[in-house]
C-alpha cells in the first residue's frame, strides 16, 4: 500500500476564502488599495477637501448674492436706481477723473470740455422735449470757447466771454425765429433766447469756474476736494434718506423733489462736515477747522443745485436729463450739485489758501 504524498495532502486541502473587506469609518481615511502610494493618498483627500470646502463656498455666495438682489430690488423700487450698476459705474468714472487730476492736470481739462459739451447737448434736448426751441451747434460752439477760457485765458476774458457766448445764441435765436416764420408768439420767442442764454451759464460757465480753480497752484487738489466733498455729501444723503426717511417721512420740498427729505439733508451734512476736514487737513493743507468751512459751504451749494434741477425736471416734466448712463441717469443728474459748488470753491480757495501757507 502506498503512502500518500505531500502534493496529494495539499490537493485535499480546501482553499482558505477570502478576508471581508473592512469598512471604512467616518473620520477615518479609506484603506491603501494595492500599488497605491502614499503620495497619491494624501492627494485624494485634499482634492476631496477641496471640493467639499468649494461647494460649500458656492453655497454662501448664491445665498449672499440672492440676498444682494432681494435688497437692490427693494432699492429699486423706492429710488428708480439699479444700486449695483449705479455703484459699478460710479467708481468706473470716479477712477477716470482721479488718475487725471493726480497723474496730469492736462488731461482733465479735456475731460472737463467733454463733460461739458456732452452736458449742453443733453440739456438742448431737454429743453426741446420741453417745447422750446434751442439752437445746439452755437451752443456747443460758444459753450465751448466759453469753458475753455476758464483755463486757458486770464479771469477778465472769461467773463467777457459770458457775455459774448449768451448774447451770440440770443440773437442766432432771434434771427432764426425772423427767417422761420413759423407763427410762434412772441412770449415764446422771448422763452426761447433765455433758455438758451440759461445753458451757456448753467453749463458752460460754471464748468470754466471748476478749470479757472484747476489752473490755480495746487489748483487739482482743490478741484479733487470739491468732487469728494459733494460726492460724500450726496452718497450719505441717499442712504440716510434711504435709512430713516422711509416713506418720505420729512420731506424738505414736496413740490420740487418729494424723494429729498430732511433725514437725508442730515446725513449730507454730517457726511460733507466729515469729509471737508479730512480733505482739509491731508489734501489742501489748511486746518481742521477751515476744512469744516468748506463741507459747510460745499454741502449748501450742492442741495441748492440739487434742489434747482429737480425744478427745471418737474417744469420740464421729465425724471431724468437722459438715461444714458447707467443707474444714474443724465450726466446733468450728476452735474446739478457739482457745477453750482464751483463757485463756492473758487471764492474759498482765496480765502482758505492762506492759510495753508501759514
Amino acid at each position: 500500500m502506498s503512502t500518500p504524498s505531500d502534493d496529494d495532502d495539499a490537493s485535499r486541502i480546501p482553499p482558505r476564502p477570502p478576508l471581508p473587506p473592512i469598512p471604512p469609518h467616518a473620520g477615518e481615511n479609506p484603506p491603501v488599495r494595492a500599488g497605491e502610494s502614499p503620495q497619491a493618498r494624501t492627494g485624494e483627500n485634499l482634492q476631496a477637501q477641496f471640493r467639499a470646502k468649494k461647494a460649500e463656498l458656492e453655497t454662501h455666495v448664491s445665498h449672499a448674492r440672492d440676498q444682494l438682489d432681494q435688497a437692490n430690488e427693494r432699492i429699486k423700487e423706492r429710488t428708480g436706481r439699479d444700486l449695483v450698476v449705479a455703484i459699478g459705474v460710479g467708481l468706473l468714472i470716479g477712477g477716470v477723473i482721479l488718475a487725471s487730476l493726480l497723474f496730469a492736470k492736462w488731461s482733465f481739462v479735456v475731460i472737463g470740455l467733454a463733460i461739458v459739451l456732452l452736458a449742453v447737448w443733453e440739456l438742448v434736448l431737454a429743453l426741446r422735449s420741453g417745447g422750446r426751441k434751442v439752437d445746439l451747434w452755437p451752443q456747443l460752439v460758444l459753450g465751448a470757447m466759453l469753458a475753455a477760457g476758464g483755463y486757458f485765458a486770464d479771469p477778465w476774458l472769461t467773463w467777457v466771454m459770458l457775455f459774448v457766448a449768451v448774447f451770440g445764441v440770443v440773437v442766432w435765436r432771434l434771427v432764426a425765429q425772423m427767417v422761420a416764420k413759423d407763427g410762434r408768439t412772441y412770449g415764446d420767442v422771448l422763452t426761447d433766447a433765455m433758455a438758451g442764454g440759461f445753458i451757456q451759464v448753467y453749463v458752460p460757465f460754471l464748468g470754466a469756474l471748476v478749470l479757472m480753480l484747476l489752473r490755480q497752484p495746487r489748483g487739482e487738489w482743490w478741484v479733487l476736494s470739491l468732487i469728494v466733498v459733494v460726492v460724500v455729501a450726496d452718497t450719505c444723503a441717499y442712504a440716510s434718506g434711504l435709512l430713516f426717511g422711509r416713506g418720505g417721512r420729512h420731506p424738505m420740498a414736496p413740490r420740487v423733489s418729494p424723494k429729498k427729505t430732511w433725514e437725508g439733508f442730515a446725513g449730507a451734512v454730517v457726511g460733507s462736515l466729515v469729509a471737508g476736514a479730512l480733505v482739509g487737513v491731508y489734501l489742501l493743507e489748511v486746518p481742521w477747522w477751515a476744512g469744516l468751512i468748506l463741507g459747510a459751504f460745499l454741502v449748501a451749494s450742492a442741495t441748492v443745485g440739487d434742489l434747482a434741477e429737480s425744478l427745471l425736471k418737474r417744469d420740464l416734466g421729465i425724471k431724468d436729463m437722459s438715461s444714458w448712463i447707467p443707474g444714474h441717469g443724465g450726466l446733468l443728474d450728476r452735474l446739478d450739485s457739482m457745477l453750482p459748488s464751483a463757485v463756492v470753491a473758487l471764492a474759498l480757495y482765496f480765502l482758505l489758501t492762506p492759510l495753508a501757507a501759514a
